[in-house]
C-alpha cells in the first residue's frame, strides 16, 4: 500500500538516486531492487549512496553506474554540506531510500529531488512524497522483497511500469570467474580444487546471533561423515578482529581428521567477495557474508536466531530456494537460545545440499 502527497511531476532525466547505507548484509539485500530497476528500465542512471565501508562492493555491482561516498551522520557540518552540495549537482529525478533516517530524508528534500520514496515509518517520512506503507517488524516477507516493493512504487510515480522480477543470481559473475577464482585460491592454499570447498564463516560481525565454535566443529563433523566419497575441504573465513577464531576452528577441524584452512586476509572487501564465488557451500550466521554468497548464488546454510525482526524469512537470503537452508532455536526455546537448535538435523540437511549441488555442478 502506497501514500502520497502531492509533490509535482518529476523530470524527465532517469538519473535516480538509492540509498541503503548500513551494514554489508543490508547492502546485498538491496542488490534484488537494483537488478529489477535496471529490468524495468535499462535507461535508468542509479546511484548509490554508501559508506566507505561497502563502497567496494557497490563499485563491483553490474546494476550501478556511479557510487557516492556517504560520510556518515558523525561527519561535521562541512562534509554534510559537501554531500548536500554533491547530491544537487547530480540532477537525480527520483531519490529512492531503503532505509529512512532523518538525516537522509532532509538531504533529498533540500537537494531539490522532486520525487521522494521510502517507507512510510518514523518521523523521517515527511521529507518524502512517496510513502509506502509496509509494517516491516512483522517480518511477513524477505526484506529484500520489502526492498523491491519501494522500487516497484518508485517507477509507478516516475510513470513506469515494473518488470517481472529479476532472477538470482543478483550478482552476475562473468563466464569463467569462479573457475578462475578457484584455480587462484586453490594454488595459494594449497588445496585440491577437485574436491567440493565449504566455507564456514563463525564470526558474527558484531551483532548477529551465531552458534558457538564448539556448535561450527560438531556440525562439521557430521557434515564430513555423510559426505562419503565427496569429503569437502573446509575453508574458514573471519571478518577484522575474527582471525582467533578462525585459526581455533580450523585447528579443532584438523584434529577431528578434517582437511580445514583458513582463508588469508585478501586485499579488501572486494577481493573477499571474489572469494566466495568459489565456494559450493557457504555456512554461517546471518552475517554480512552470509548474504554476499546468497547474492551470488552460491548454495548457503544461514543459522539465525527465533527474534521477530531477525527471523530466517526476514533476513532470507537472496540465492534460488534450492540453493538455501536456514535452521533457528525451535518454538518453546528463548529466541536466541542457539544451543537448542539440532545440530544432528542441521548437519544431515546440509550434507544433502552439498551432494546436490556436486551432483548438478557435475552434470553435462
Amino acid at each position: 500500500m502506497t501514500s502520497s502527497t502531492n509533490g509535482g511531476n518529476p523530470r524527465e532525466s532517469t538519473r535516480i538516486l538509492v540509498v541503503r547505507n548500513d551494514k554489508v548484509g543490508d547492502f546485498m539485500l538491496a542488490w534484488p531492487v537494483l537488478a529489477s530497476l535496471k529490468a524495468a528500465a535499462p535507461a535508468l542512471h542509479i546511484s548509490v549512496l554508501v559508506p566507505t565501508y561497502t563502497a567496494p562492493l557497490a563499485r563491483l555491482c553490474p546494476w550501478i553506474d556511479e557510487v557516492i561516498l556517504d560520510p556518515g551522520s558523525d561527519a561535521g557540518r562541512d562534509e554534510q554540506h559537501s554531500l548536500l552540495a554533491r547530491i544537487r549537482e547530480g540532477h537525480f529525478a527520483a531519490l529512492l531510500t531503503l532505509y529512512s533516517t532523518t538525516r537522509i530524508g532532509w538531504l533529498g528534500w533540500r537537494a531539490g529531488i522532486p520525487c521522494r520514496v521510502a517507507p512510510a515509518t518514523k518521523w523521517a517520512q515527511l521529507f518524502y512524497n512517496h510513502r509506502v506503507i509496509q509494517r516491516r517488524s512483522r517480518s511477513t516477507r524477505p526484506e529484500y522483497v520489502y526492498n523491491i516493493e519501494l522500487a516497484d512504487a518508485l517507477l509507478l510515480a516516475l510513470g513506469m511500469a515494473p518488470a517481472a522480477r529479476a532472477e538470482p543470481p543478483y550478482w552476475p559473475l562473468p563466464a569463467g570467474t569462479a573457475t578462475a577464482q578457484r584455480a587462484l585460491l586453490g594454488q595459494e592454499l594449497g588445496i585440491a580444487t577437485s574436491r567440493p570447498w565449504v566455507y564456514l564463516h563463525a564470526g558474527s560481525g558484531g551483532s548477529a546471533v551465531n552458534l558457538t565454535p564448539r556448535q561450527y566443529a560438531e556440525l562439521a563433523r557430521l557434515i564430513d561423515e555423510r559426505a562419503g566419497e565427496g569429503r569437502p575441504i573446509w575453508v574458514m573465513t573471519a571478518g577484522p578482529g575474527e582471525e582467533a577464531t578462525a585459526g581455533e576452528l580450523r585447528d579443532r577441524l584438523v584434529g577431528d581428521g578434517l582437511e580445514a584452512t583458513v582463508l588469508p586476509p585478501r586485499s579488501g572487501l572486494g577481493d573477499f567477495a571474489m572469494a566466495l564465488a568459489a565456494a559450493d557451500l557457504f555456512i554461517a550466521g546471518s552475517t554480512g557474508p552470509l548474504h554476499i554468497a546468497g547474492c551470488l548464488d552460491r548454495p548457503t546454510a544461514g543459522f539465525y536466531p527465533a527474534r521477530r525482526s531477525a527471523t530466517p524469512l526476514r533476513w532470507q537470503t537472496c540465492n534460488s530456494e534450492s540453493h538455501r537452508l536456514a535452521f533457528s532455536p525451535p518454538a518453546g526455546a528463548a529466541e536466541s537460545d542457539m544451543a537448542s537448535i539440532d545440530i544432528a538435523t542441521a548437519g544431515e540437511s546440509i550434507a544433502n545440499l552439498l551432494k546436490s549441488h556436486i551432483l548438478r555442478e557435475s552434470s553435462p
